[in-house]
């Protein structure tokens, strides 16, 4: 037997078995972090999600309180625009107008002599309702503790963390986002300063996220209103054609009213209201053509916006006109009896307005004149272009004092911001314009409009006298750009495990360095003593010295 014959003849290869390969399974992704399921199971019952809820944004705004209220009453002397707006807020709850003062009374009055006002007036370029506020702390405990000038101001700061979370999660709907929020809020030096002094900034900038949160509620809740309104026209077999008239729309009457009080702490707010005006206009407009209605954009225009703007403006003016109640009801008041003047009375079409509002008429053009013609140069004045990277902060107070050792330290309160949100908050705006042209978000949308309203207009005045700390009025806005960056790096829990972890760990050191860099600042926000070496080193770009 040949070794041919021994082993099994080989078959042709065009008469074999077909080979199939086994399919293999990938196993799939790990997605999330063990961090990410304990926080699950943290949150696995509604009392527990009903107390993060409400504990996360409670929580911030009392550190929030802490770094604002603490040793608020000093320095105890007038900071800054203090000398104009603590006096002008104590004779306003006196006399119901803003009162004249003896000349050089800084001192006197930080030293308790609070009631040497006169019976004459002062002349004051800003409407009344933000000194009435600011008033609040001395109406109540008394003007002679620096304390109670500055309280009311601290506790508008503190509320405008609270109301910045509200508007975050109603914007990015994450309870932790609106923390993070709320948190870079609370700490930041620009925000912490413009609550420890008693100035008409911080109340603006309460007001108006006040209204922008009654927008963003109202968009929600007209959407809803007109979807069901659509779809019972549709079942009773009726063309909707435009669409309904929405009347019933709270929330545009809150937000008329809330911005209708900003206008009445600075006129900047009447930005706020063409802008969010236009805003509900167009909302509306895409809400309607979502529906499906044929004539959605005349329906938005015509028939809606007409209605919008009676819910929304008048309301605002009437706030306005109510904060002046004071000046009209008092004979007293700077340009009070103008129109009673010989020859100074309208005739002709506007002969029937009441005198007192021809007076009052005649009072806003001669404030707002006297707005264009601000151009006194000042040391710590800033171009709005430098605004959002905080290029020139605004220098608040300053004192030599005793160390205690023998040598001298400095007191002073500068408007810093924390340069690690700024600056953040700078490039994320700049990727929020992009991402609008591109994705056309609502949330992007709404907060790049907020900002525009609030920063673009004093582009149009370069020649005019301004500071840095003007940006309060629209910094909440600022910080959710950047708040809407941090959560698309954060990720969800959705996300594959090393993305996830990635983003977790770029946040947490973020916010880390954060939190450092506002330890390491909060001398210079509070006004606490410190060597003049170590002063100089918070200084880390040449002009914030």
């Amino acid at each position: 037997m040949t070794a041919s014959d021994a082993a099994p003849s080989a078959a042709p290869p065009e008469a074999s078995e077909p080979v199939v390969e086994a399919e293999v399974e990938a196993e799939p992704e790990p997605r999330g972090t063990r961090l990410d399921r304990w926080w699950a199971r943290m949150l696995s019952t509604p009392r527990r999600r009903a107390l993060w809820m409400w504990g996360g944004p409670i929580a911030v705004a009392l550190l929030a309180a802490v770094l604002r209220f603490w040793n608020l009453g000093h320095p105890q002397t007038l900071v800054f625009d203090e000398t104009y707006y603590v006096k002008d807020a104590w004779s306003l709850w006196h006399r119901g107008y803003e009162a004249a003062w003896p000349s050089d009374f800084d001192e006197r009055f930080a030293d308790g002599d609070t009631m040497a006002f006169y019976t004459s007036p002062a002349y004051v370029v800003h409407p009344p309702l933000g000194k009435w506020l600011l008033g609040l702390g001395m109406a109540l405990f008394g003007a002679g503790d620096a304390f109670w000038w500055r309280a009311a101001t601290a506790l508008a700061g503190t509320l405008a963390v609270l109301v910045l979370t509200l508007v975050a999660r109603r914007l990015f709907a994450s309870t932790l986002l609106a923390v993070i929020a709320g948190l870079l809020f609370a700490v930041d030096g620009n925000a912490i300063v413009m609550s420890r002094v008693a100035l008409l900034d911080t109340w603006l900038m309460l007001l108006l996220l006040v209204g922008f949160w009654f927008v963003l509620l109202d968009r929600d809740r007209s959407a809803g209103l007109l979807a069901r309104r659509v779809a019972n026209r549709r079942l009773d077999g009726v063309d909707p054609h435009y669409g309904p008239a929405l009347w019933a729309r709270p929330w545009v009457v809150a937000a008329g009213a809330a911005f209708g009080a900003a206008c009445a702490v600075k006129w900047s707010g009447i930005w706020f209201v063409a802008a969010f005006g236009i805003y509900l206009v167009a909302v509306d407009a895409v809400a309607r053509r979502r529906e499906g209605l044929p004539l959605w954009l005349s329906g938005a225009l015509l028939k809606q916006g007409p209605v919008t703007f009676v819910l929304f403006v008048p309301i605002a003016v009437v706030v306005y006109l109510a904060s002046w109640t004071g000046w009209l009801v008092t004979d007293g008041g700077y340009y009070r009896d103008w129109a009673t003047q010989l020859g100074n009375t309208a005739t002709g079409g506007f002969a029937w307005v009441p005198l007192a509002l021809q007076s009052l008429w005649h009072y806003h053009e001669a404030a707002y004149s006297f707005h264009l013609g601000v151009h006194s140069p000042h040391p710590w004045q800033a171009n709005p272009l430098t605004w959002l990277v905080m290029g020139r902060p605004t220098n608040m107070y300053f004192r030599e004092v005793d160390c205690g050792d023998g040598g001298t330290c400095v007191e002073s309160i500068m408007g810093i911001g924390n340069a690690l949100i700024w600056w953040a908050a700078a490039a994320a705006v700049l990727y929020l314009v992009y991402r609008l042209a591109r994705y056309r978000e609502w949330q992007v949308g709404a907060v790049l409009l907020g900002l525009a309203a609030g920063y673009l207009p004093w582009l149009m005045y370069p020649e005019r006298t301004v500071f840095t700390f003007y940006t309060i009025a629209f910094q909440p806005y600022t910080t959710l750009a950047l708040v809407f960056v941090l959560g698309l790096v954060l990720g969800s829990r959705d996300d594959p495990t090393w993305r996830r972890t990635r983003g977790i760990a770029v946040v947490g050191i973020y916010l880390f360095w954060v939190l450092a860099v506002s330890v390491f600042f909060y001398p210079l926000w509070a006004g606490i003593p410190i060597d003049p070496t170590l002063r100089q080193l918070h200084f880390w770009l040449p002009s914030w010295g």
